[in-house]
């Protein structure tokens, strides 16, 4: 049910996710706020797009109304958006302009229809106006560790990078056979099980980040994909995005993902990325080798939990 907020300075609605146009302005205010706001503050275009299309349907359900909500302005604006990725957890999509008006409020949306036992959301250390609004909600920081990469590129000389024999470095191509060698090495990567050949077919066919020629695997002489490398550009702000990275664990220490990643840098410098940025977490090997091309750029954050009895 659509909802009015008064505030001193202006009137907001609040409602439900509806459909397909919904997703798509969701995805503009991302792009909108890109330029205005530090590393982090918003989703990055892949991770929205991934969220839909990374899986064997991307059909818009009804769970979205339950779990998506959408705040406007009175002339239609969109404003802000609050959804989960994972259960018991909150993201905010919101415009830099509007958080006093609306952030509060969209934290209680979320503590009444996100949260189980616990609500989690993610916060950079730079946030501390939203720290402080989490504190007075009775949330406290726990231990979980994100952080965020961030090299500006577009004067740099990024040579062409030669992979180890006797890999081949290609872009992947969208048949279920190619999809099939990309879920492999996903969940031999990430110790996973839960990624298909039909999951990524979805992500490569249906989604607009997507571009064949950014998404580089290092092959083995067997035909199997030995690492991956994704990249993304959005080519109206300059921003291009890494991500996945990740090697077999039986074709590690061959610097496999290190040469795809230098290949991904030059292209999509090619492309007219000024910046890029790869969320790395804690791993110190990981931000390790992103010191070494240069990523001095570093934001971190950590999870923020409200416990309800």
């Amino acid at each position: 049910m659509s909802r009015t907020i008064i505030t001193p300075s202006a009137e907001y609605t609040s409602r439900p996710f509806r459909d397909e146009t919904d997703f798509w302005r969701v995805r503009r205010l991302l792009i909108d706020t890109l330029a205005d706001t530090p590393v982090g503050w918003t989703w990055d275009i892949r991770r929205w797009d991934g969220w839909r299309f990374h899986r064997e349907c991307s059909d818009i359900t009804p769970e979205w109304s339950q779990q998506l909500h959408l705040w406007e302005t009175v002339d239609g604006q969109l404003v802000g958006a609050a959804h989960p990725e994972d259960p018991g957890e909150v993201y905010l999509e919101i415009h830099p302009d509007f958080r006093a008006d609306i952030e509060d409020d969209m934290f209680a949306w979320a503590e009444q229809n996100l949260a189980g036992d616990s609500l989690l959301t993610w916060v950079f250390d730079y946030d501390v106006t939203r720290q402080n609004l989490l504190r007075s909600r009775g949330y406290a920081p726990t231990d979980a560790l994100m952080v965020v990469r961030h090299m500006r590129m577009s004067h740099r000389e990024i040579l062409v990078p030669r992979i180890a024999a006797p890999y081949v470095l290609r872009s992947t191509e969208d048949t279920m056979a190619d999809c099939a060698r990309v879920a492999a090495v996903l969940n031999a990567g990430f110790n996973r099980t839960s990624h298909t050949a039909a999951e990524f077919h979805t992500f490569a066919t249906e989604s607009p980040s997507y571009r064949a020629d950014l998404n580089l695997v290092a092959e083995a002489p067997d035909g199997s994909f030995a690492a991956l490398v994704g990249l993304t550009i959005d080519t109206e702000s300059g921003r291009a995005i890494i991500e996945p990275v990740c090697t077999h664990p039986d074709h590690r220490r061959h610097g496999l993902a290190h040469t795809l990643i230098q290949e991904g840098m030059r292209r999509v410098q090619a492309l007219g990325a000024v910046d890029i940025t790869v969320e790395t977490g804690g791993l110190e090997a990981a931000n390790k080798l992103y010191d070494d091309f240069g990523f001095s750029g570093v934001y971190r954050g950590v999870a923020w939990r409200k416990t309800f009895e």
